[in-house]
């Protein structure tokens, strides 16, 4: 009998407990990759902070913040997020975790420049700190975020069959 066999025919508690029990691995997955996700966060906004007050253009200062803190997400989620899957090569691994967080920078820059330079060409207020802030580290990132998981789970730190 095959592991999948196995699991369809043991029985499942009912309610709210049964939902837990058929998406626990996901639910920890999650808690993984939003643990490493925060150090990664706490990384990107401190070095974007550091560069914007320090005179950084807006968008350069994403983009370097970006990409130090998705160095800093690639090492936790392959050593720890995902440790239990089979690892492929690690250039693949590497390639494409930055290729999908490309995507990611891409969308929080999206959300970056239309709030600072759409927004702000109406309403001088979204061309503050606070406001880059905001569409930078919560609406950006939210939405980057969630390609992310996706495309890591799905594609990066794939389980081999």
């Amino acid at each position: 009998m095959t592991e999948l066999q196995s699991v369809a025919s043991e029985p499942r508690p009912g309610g709210l407990r049964g939902l837990f029990a058929r998406f626990e691995h996901l639910v920890h997955e999650l808690g993984k990759f939003g643990t490493v996700g925060i150090v990664a966060f706490m990384v990107d906004v401190a070095i974007f902070n550091v560069l914007l007050f320090g005179g950084t253009p807006t968008l350069v200062a994403k983009t370097i913040s970006t990409v130090v803190a998705a160095t800093v997400a690639f090492i936790g989620n392959r050593f720890w997020t995902w440790r239990d899957r089979e690892r492929t090569n690690l250039r693949r691994e590497y390639t494409l975790y930055f290729l999908f967080n490309l995507v990611g920078l891409l969308i929080g820059l999206l959300c970056l420049w239309a709030s600072h330079y759409g927004l702000g060409s109406v309403w001088p207020w979204f061309e503050g700190k606070l406001a880059d802030n905001i569409a930078a580290n919560v609406v950006g990132m939210a939405f980057g975020t969630l390609f992310r998981f996706w495309s890591y789970r799905q594609i990066v730190f794939r389980k081999t069959a």
